[in-house]
């Protein structure tokens, strides 16, 4: 089944991956032609504790990889070891300066090309089996060329580095410690949550993998079907994404116990923070959580170009226990840490759930129909950019609430708070829908209203239905992303609904309309996840 408009989704996906691609390359510090830092390579190159290998990968694929030895490295000795596969479309130099500083404190690091991008050798698999398999082997290579500990073996990364490392820890039980950075748990649920698709995360993506490596048939079959709104494919592309997921392994990844430390932004286009947080809290191992401001790999871009970095601290923290035996406290602090995306410092708490212990409903009273087909106004911003800009600028996507054109919206706002609510964990819409057609895409953002009308994005989401009766009523449950911040005094909240956003493929049908009620027997409602004052 094809999208009600495949002309708007083409457009939609082609800007996005355009755009996103050169901010993301940029967030990283690096243009994706680069094939080598000006600056990293010389110091590399130049420090007789760095080289540059060859890695037989999984099947014989060569990959291409940087280790890193600790300085004057005593004959016999044995040092902990952390193995970095690198980010989707990264080349090998991508972690060169945060190598640099752990092999200075006394790790070996072997941090590698994955497989399909830039010289390392295979196709793009996307975390599959051969990904998999390569981790190992980068392992037993390093076992058998380098000064690593057997039992103190450590994997990290940002990104697709992220989601390797945790995939790899439910298949190697020789790894017992993970720090997984701006990653995924649920593939699924990050690129494709409320049966929608994310088209410009998909888009980034495909885009950036053709731009510096080989995508393999798979890949590209999948994303085509993808975009394109297959439906037929759905059960297929779904069984696809499972294997692809770390939520997958959980149980393994349980059993064999490594200690994982999850860190993720708000704001993140590319895998938003819920799956990571529902993730997190099936683990039992050993176990931290940490959420900050910004996008996709925004969080611990600054670490990458050698500078003070509180994601990369938190890594070395988190390994310097698990696999040296540092007593730095790690172990002791509260395991959930997060920072809200209004000024102030970081939080704690013992479990995801204490986040946002109290709740504040807003009803969505009455009787409500909107058209479809229109962006009004009220939309997500662009992948990476807009949550970047909210990161260092404070400076969300924003929409003048009074003016959104009641035709194609549904807005629903609270009283005017007296006092500072402080928004924590995720937002959850529960209404009763009926559509004139049996398919159709709704996006819910929330809202931070200002006396003069002007409204702050808070979160939103994507929720798409098809197969329904039309002018039936069904009901609709849908979990805004998880955010952390903080509506001043004065301020309202409000619920805006439309059916139209660049970041999403939608499916309405010209002419659909689609009306929200609010049945006495269940009434509808938007309930606020808020942190105890």
């Amino acid at each position: 089944m094809s999208p009600s408009h495949p002309h708007r989704a083409l457009r939609t996906t082609a800007v996005g991956a355009v755009s996103a691609s050169l901010v993301a390359t940029a967030a990283l510090g690096m243009a994706p032609a680069a094939q080598a830092a000006p600056a990293a390579a010389p110091r590399a190159a130049s420090s007789p504790d760095v080289r540059f290998v060859d890695i037989p990968g999984d099947g014989g694929t060569i990959l291409k990889a940087n280790v890193f030895t600790p300085k004057d490295a005593r004959s016999g000795a044995s040092y902990p070891a952390i193995v970095l596969p690198t980010s989707w479309a990264m080349p090998q130099i991508e972690y060169v300066a945060q190598a640099q500083k752990l092999a200075d404190s006394g790790y070996v690091v072997v941090s590698y090309n994955s497989r399909g991008f830039w010289q390392s050798g295979g196709e793009i698999e996307t975390a599959g089996p051969e990904d998999i398999a390569d981790a190992s082997k980068v392992i037993d290579w390093t076992l058998k060329n380098t000064p690593a500990d057997p039992k103190r073996i450590g994997m990290a990364g940002v990104s697709y580095g992220a989601g390797i490392s945790l995939l790899a820890a439910g298949h190697d039980k020789r790894i017992k410690a993970v720090a997984a950075m701006s990653g995924w748990a649920d593939l699924i649920d990050s690129i494709y949550s409320g049966r929608t698709q994310h088209a410009q995360a998909a888009g980034l993506l495909g885009g950036l993998g053709v731009l510096t490596g080989r995508p393999s048939p798979e890949l590209q079959q999948t994303l085509k079907d993808f975009l394109g709104s297959n439906l037929d494919k759905e059960d297929e592309m779904i069984a696809w994404g499972k294997k692809r997921s770390p939520a997958t392994y959980l149980d393994r990844i349980n059993d064999n116990g490594a200690a994982i430390m999850l860190g993720n932004a708000w704001g993140d286009t590319l895998f938003p923070p819920n799956q990571y947080a529902a993730f997190y809290e099936r683990l039992t191992g050993p176990k931290r959580l940490e959420f900050r401001p910004g996008d996709h790999a925004t969080a611990e871009a600054t670490g990458l170009l050698g500078l003070p970095n509180d994601t990369w601290t938190s890594t070395q923290c988190w390994f310097d226990h698990y696999l040296k035996g540092a007593d730095n406290g790690v172990d002791k602090e509260q395991p959930v840490r997060i920072k809200s995306r209004s000024d102030g410092g970081y939080e704690g708490y013992p479990d995801w759930k204490s986040v946002g212990p109290t709740s504040k409903k807003i009803a969505m009273s009455g009787t409500t129909t909107i058209r479809t087909n229109v962006d009004s106004g009220a939309n997500g911003g662009i992948a990476i950019l807009s949550n970047a800009l909210d990161q260092f600028l404070k400076i969300p996507p924003m929409a003048s609430v009074p003016l959104l054109p009641r035709r194609y919206t549904g807005v629903w706002q609270s009283e005017r708070y007296e006092s500072v609510q402080r928004v924590r964990g995720t937002a959850k819409l529960h209404t009763t829908l009926s559509s004139t057609k049996e398919s159709g895409t709704l996006v819910a953002y929330l809202y931070d209203v200002g006396p003069l009308g002007l409204g702050k994005l808070v979160s939103n989401a994507p929720y798409t239905f098809h197969g329904k009766t039309p002018g039936k009523p069904f009901g609709v449950d849908l979990e805004l992303f998880s955010t952390a911040y903080d509506v001043p005094a004065g301020h309202k909240l409000a619920l805006v609904v439309d059916t139209v956003d660049p970041l999403y493929i939608e499916h309405n049908p010209s002419g659909a309309q689609l009306t929200f009620s609010s049945p006495e027997a269940d009434p509808s409602y938007v309930s606020v996840p808020l942190r105890e004052q």
